[in-house]
């Protein structure tokens, strides 16, 4: 495609998403085609902080590219139009969802989370060469032509913590892991923190690999703070609240790394601003200066920022802005294959060795973990909370680490039983 960083999505946007713009939907004329983009979703339930901000997202741009005349897609402008649905991370929903979408709404492509959603869906999915998305990298395998990690690659951004970590603090060298068992996220995740620790020279102390049925916490911290960690791990938690708060009244003041953090402010209110400062993570506020200043591939992400919170002041997390980069990085594709065809696009996406990702260039990666060069790997910003805020520290080459040591991390993959190619 031959785009590079800001003008990425300059192109795409036309740069229509200026701060001050107001975001405000305007008419398109009846000669304009529509494309339809569709969110297969959880919207409702325990997963929907992990969808539904991804929708709200994905409106604002699309309202400002509508706004703008909409995109230039093979001579034609198309209007964008969002299609829906929740699945409420419910397999069998999830299937109907798709499925749907893919015979009566007619989308061109479909985003998705990740896990066993789109496990349920993808064999269908390849059959129909209907482009989709997920947010989990570790859902490509050697069968998923159609599926792409184009944004997040979760869990390999997380070294990123590690290689930062190992830096700023050389001192710190005895690390305990506590998160969630499941398969997805948890386990995923944890491979990847043993690993990226194994190669800094960190010693993993001690590790609680619990259930979704825990509800105090207290005995699971003070049990692995007994082994004396400079670091606790959270690895991808999804009880993240309540783990900062017994390591508060605990007394912990060692070092927390997690893969994100979105609801810190919360965090804080239960314990203080003090204790949750230095916490670092790997999700940046899209109001942080540097992102302006180090370049990023995504349409003024300060104004995008601004007019979110505005629409949707109680509703911010990391998906709320990488769906839309999803669907930013698809039009890009669509430009140029010069079509919305599945195919084409997809042609045209992995035709590119260096695709724009939101952070920098990028590269496709994945065959010698799963199979298959269908996951965006670059660079991905290491965050520190500062003074109630969080801030990017750094943003650390994912690709550099893992040309390096993918090898470690195959190995811990294969210890916890996870599915891999080699």
């Amino acid at each position: 495609m031959g785009i590079t960083r800001r003008k990425f999505v300059q192109a795409t946007a036309a740069g229509t998403l200026a701060a001050g713009t107001g975001f405000s939907p305007l008419s398109i004329a009846a000669s304009h085609r529509t494309v339809k983009v569709g969110m297969n979703i959880p919207m409702t339930g325990d997963y929907a902080p992990w969808g539904l901000p991804g929708l709200y997202g994905c409106q604002i741009v699309a309202d400002d590219l509508n706004a703008a005349g909409g995109v230039d897609i093979g001579g034609y402008k198309h209007k964008i139009e969002i299609v829906s649905y929740d699945h409420g991370y419910d397999i069998e929903k999830a299937v109907q969802g798709y499925k749907k979408m893919v015979s009566e709404d007619e989308v061109q492509m479909i985003m998705m989370l990740g896990g066993a959603t789109v496990g349920a869906v993808m064999p269908w999915g390849d059959r129909k060469k209907m482009l989709t998305t997920t947010l989990l990298s570790s859902d490509v395998t050697p069968d998923t032509e159609y599926l792409l990690a184009p944004i997040e690659s979760h869990p390999l951004y997380l070294v990123t913590i590690v290689e930062y970590l190992a830096r700023a603090h050389p001192n710190a060298k005895r690390a305990v892991i506590v998160t969630n068992n499941d398969v997805e996220y948890g386990l995923q995740a944890v491979a990847t923190f043993q690993a990226a620790f194994e190669v800094a020279g960190i010693e993993v102390v001690d590790m609680n690999l619990h259930g979704f049925d825990v509800t105090d916490f207290a005995p699971i911290v003070s049990s692995v703070l007994a082994k004396k960690p400079d670091i606790f791990c959270m690895a991808t938690s999804f009880y993240t609240t309540p783990l900062m708060e017994q390591l508060y009244h605990q007394g912990y003041d060692g070092l927390v790394v997690t893969s994100t953090l979105d609801y810190h402010e919360e965090v804080i209110a239960k314990t203080s601003q003090e204790f949750v400062d230095g916490t670092i993570h790997n999700f940046p506020a899209f109001d942080d200066p540097k992102l302006n200043d180090t370049g990023i591939n995504f349409p003024d992400p300060n104004g995008f920022d601004a007019e979110f919170r505005k629409r949707h002041p109680n509703d911010w997390s990391a998906v709320s802005w990488e769906y839309p980069a999803i669907m930013l990085q698809w039009i890009e594709g669509a430009k140029a294959a010069g079509s919305t065809d599945p195919t084409k696009v997809l042609k045209a996406l992995k035709s590119n060795p260096n695709p724009p990702h939101v952070y920098g260039n990028g590269k496709w990666w994945g065959k010698e973990l799963w199979g298959r060069d269908n996951i965006v790997v670059g660079n991905w910003p290491v965050v520190v909370i500062e003074g109630g805020k969080t801030r990017i520290k750094e943003f650390g080459s994912v690709s550099g680490w893992l040309d390096k040591h993918s090898d470690v991390l195959l190995k811990y993959m294969k210890s916890h039983g996870l599915r891999t190619v080699g």
